[in-house]
């Protein structure tokens, strides 16, 4: 039985590099991916890729620079791409108990089209294996909105909830045996300046 469940776990180690690799491949030829994250399933793409970016507004119908936010692997990788995020971020961010996106000032090295006016950008640190062990393998920040025409509900139940017209729209449909654990809830979004003003956009 034990070398069973060490063959089971050696399956999956494999299937799962596989996976990180079809997708690596996508995201640095400036194509797009759907994946599962700690809240539900999302649309991915280079985060400093302005025409991959642009793609994710085709597909989802919209322009709106609100919608896309970006995972980011830590606290590291976040500060290379803000300078303006407050000590406080960092420690509300570690006491969360559930899935939080921080709205920085000072956004710098993503994409132009990923900022709205204010300088502002959204990124969160998802608790999630496949989505670290892709931050990780990436090494820069990954697109993240959800997986929806603009307009249409927010697919709460995975990857069957997800359309056809998003499914055929992307390059690469990460396999859902790797979903996880996801809330299937939008996450938290709190707003912090500079100077530590603390705004709470959603609990």
């Amino acid at each position: 039985m034990a070398n069973f469940h060490y063959f089971c776990r050696k399956q999956k180690k494999f299937v799962m590099e596989k996976e990180l690799q079809a997708a690596l491949e996508v995201l640095r030829a400036g194509g797009l991916i759907l994946y599962p994250t700690d809240t539900v399933w999302g649309i991915g793409c280079d985060a400093t890729n302005a025409e991959a970016v642009e793609k994710i507004y085709k597909l989802k119908q919209s322009e709106n620079k609100t919608s896309m936010i970006v995972l980011c692997r830590d606290a590291d990788m976040i500060v290379r791409y803000v300078n303006k995020a407050p000590g406080i971020a960092f420690e509300v961010m570690e006491m969360s108990e559930k899935p939080l996106t921080l709205i920085l000032g000072g956004a710098v090295g993503v994409a132009a089209n990923l900022i709205p006016e204010e300088g502002t950008l959204g990124v969160r640190v998802p608790r999630h294996e496949f989505c670290q062990k892709l931050l990780y393998k990436f090494r820069k920040p990954i697109v993240s909105t959800s997986a929806n025409i603009s307009g249409e509900p927010t697919p709460m139940k995975g990857l069957k909830d997800v359309s056809r017209e998003i499914i055929d729209g992307v390059d690469f449909v990460v396999n859902p045996r790797f979903q996880g654990r996801p809330t299937c809830q939008p996450s938290s979004i709190i707003a912090f300046g500079e100077g530590g003003e603390v705004e709470i956009i959603r609990k």
